[in-house]
């Protein structure tokens, strides 16, 4: 048996992030006065630029605030469908349901508008300090990190359809772990969002760009809806689980699976070591993914987190993601970015999250956090797509239920749903607990999704205070992030 890692713990702040640029990034910001806002935007930006298959500025980010003197609240960066999309664009789809990655599914991206909002709100450093870090990585270069190197070759085929991105991203070629890559075009692009403010990208050249790239390809993305784009403050969802009040974001997330999931857990014993459990909780969880199913929309995808709180108490979750690994697959010429791919969640027209103009889909990003005594217990994210409420059940068993340290909790094997009565199962889990699962009836899901049984089990960045008042702090060996004391 491997020794456990440890908690990284400090007595001001703390950085969970899924790469050392962005960890670094962020910590400059505190170490300059910033808020844990700053950190976090400047985080989000280089992780755009180092996991370009992950998130960027062609895509969506969901926000939890947890202030240490009032109400948390979420911030929904979620881009909608074209204001031209038009359910007859379908009839000749199977099902009248978009495949994977397609021109129509291009939605708005809302990342760039959300940095700005959050800034407004709660930043305190100079907007343009903020993306000095993102803007030096994309035009000096770096070296590419091993997870992002694995994902970049199987993922190679979606960037060789393109001839933007193939260009961009080097199709063919793709930068093995310790090779350098650097988007000089992206570091334009971010320049003139950190000289311009969001203007410079919601009503400049990168919309103009994103509309000829997907008018090329018969789509209706127009840089007018670039322009009509607005993200929303909104009061989180609540829900009780072992003393803690667990907050998520409302819909078009699925967050609520996770509370449905936690406040269904909350009533029953939990015994650690008995297999029962984790059939218990793996029903528990089907049952909420399938309600969810039903009254928000389908889940999949990838995304980055980024947890941040600073030495006054203020937590941030944040999360960004194109979607699937390189969104559509759709470059922006000139931008150095590809376009996320959302549209995919939406279900055929005419149910409830039926594709439509001006619309949200379901979105699979979730970022979560917990009050103990109505004060900031964690701050935490799971990416993944369908992995990420599942991610969060899991971590709030392991460490509110079972007590397990926050790293211990984050390295546990996991399982992870694919489909209803699907159920990949990670190497490590002990084998009666694997036992239980199959007898109980949940299969191996072979095929299942783009990741045809290389099941994806996510990525965890957690922050969290310990009862004796300093931080914990823990990153997922899975992804190529860190833990970094400030």
């Amino acid at each position: 048996m491997s020794t456990p890692r440890p908690d990284t713990r400090s007595d001001a702040a703390m950085v969970a992030t899924g790469h050392p640029l962005a960890a670094r990034a962020a910590a400059l910001m505190l170490e300059r006065g910033g808020s844990a806002v700053d950190a976090a935007i400047a985080a989000d930006a280089v992780m755009g630029v180092v996991e370009p298959m992950a998130t960027g500025i062609g895509g969506d980010l969901m926000v939890m605030l947890v202030p240490s003197d009032n109400d948390p609240v979420c911030y929904n960066g979620s881009g909608r469908s074209p204001a031209a999309f038009d359910a007859s664009l379908l009839s000749h789809l199977p099902g009248q349901r978009l495949p994977e990655r397609h021109v129509h599914t291009i939605t708005v991206p809302g990342a760039v508008r959300g940095w700005h909002d959050l800034h407004q709100r709660h930043g305190r450093l100079e907007w343009a300090l903020l993306f000095a870090p993102a803007i030096d990585a994309a035009r000096a270069g770096f070296a590419v990190s091993p997870v992002a190197a694995r994902e970049w070759a199987l993922f190679e085929p979606v960037i060789a359809r393109d001839p933007v991105s193939a260009r961009l991203y080097r199709a063919g070629a793709t930068p093995r772990a310790g090779e350098h890559f650097a988007n000089p075009e992206l570091a334009s692009t971010l320049e003139a969002i950190a000289h311009d403010g969001p203007d410079a990208f919601y009503l400049g050249e990168p919309a103009r760009a994103a509309e000829r790239a997907s008018r090329a390809l018969g789509g209706v993305l127009l840089a007018t809806d670039f322009a009509a784009h607005r993200g929303e403050f909104a009061a989180p969802l609540r829900g009780r689980f072992r003393g803690l009040e667990v907050l998520e974001c409302p819909p078009n997330t699925h967050g609520l699976a996770v509370l449905h999931t936690l406040e269904a857990l909350d009533a029953l014993p939990l015994e650690r070591d008995d297999p029962a459990t984790a059939v218990a909780i793996v029903d528990r969880m089907d049952e909420a993914l399938a309600h969810a199913k039903r009254v928000v929309a389908d889940p999949a995808g990838n995304t980055v987190c980024t947890v941040v709180v600073d030495a006054q108490g203020f937590a941030i979750t944040l999360m960004s993601s194109v979607f699937k690994r390189f969104g559509s697959g759709i470059g922006v010429a000139g931008g150095g970015f590809v376009l996320q791919n959302r549209g995919f969640g939406f279900a055929a027209p005419g149910e409830l999250n039926g594709a439509a103009p001006s619309r949200r889909p379901y979105h699979t990003v979730v970022p979560g956090a917990a009050l103990r005594h109505g004060r900031f217990h964690a701050g935490f994210g799971v990416v993944g797509g369908a992995m990420q409420p599942q991610g969060h059940v899991q971590l709030m068993v392991r460490t509110a239920a079972w007590g397990e340290g926050l790293q211990a909790a984050i390295d546990a094997p996991r399982w992870r749903l694919e489909a209803q009565r699907a159920l990949a199962i990670e190497a490590g889990t002990p084998e009666p607990v694997a036992h239980a699962l199959r007898q109980a009836g949940y299969r191996e899901p072979a095929g299942e999704g783009e990741l045809g049984g290389r099941s994806d089990f996510g990525g965890a960045q957690m922050v969290m205070r310990a009862p004796e008042g300093h931080l914990l702090g823990g990153s997922d060996p899975r992804k190529d992030g860190m833990a970094l004391a400030c």
